[in-house]
């Protein structure tokens, strides 16, 4: 046996995993905010939002403030302690 998998007659699925990649071509702002969150977005769904945010307010700052809201809101659900 050549790996841990055995013999199974399941699909093996690739993941091709960039993240270190993918989050290096984020903007900087992007960036500077994913590593201060409070909780541990996946770059994903963060580009996904900052850049919905941003073709409806089309403003960086606003696109991040939007996060912010976002996070204070899934914080505050989750019921998630900062302290």
């Amino acid at each position: 046996m050549k790996n841990n998998l055995g013999n199974t007659k399941m699909l093996k699925k690739r993941r091709f995993k960039r993240d270190l990649n993918d989050f290096d071509r984020l903007p900087k702002n992007l960036r500077e905010w994913l590593i201060n969150a409070s909780y541990p977005w996946s770059i994903k769904s963060v580009k996904k939002i900052y850049y919905k945010a941003l073709d409806d307010t089309g403003s960086a700052m606003l696109a991040i403030e939007e996060l912010n809201k976002i996070q204070k809101n899934y914080l505050k659900k989750y019921k998630i302690s900062l302290n």
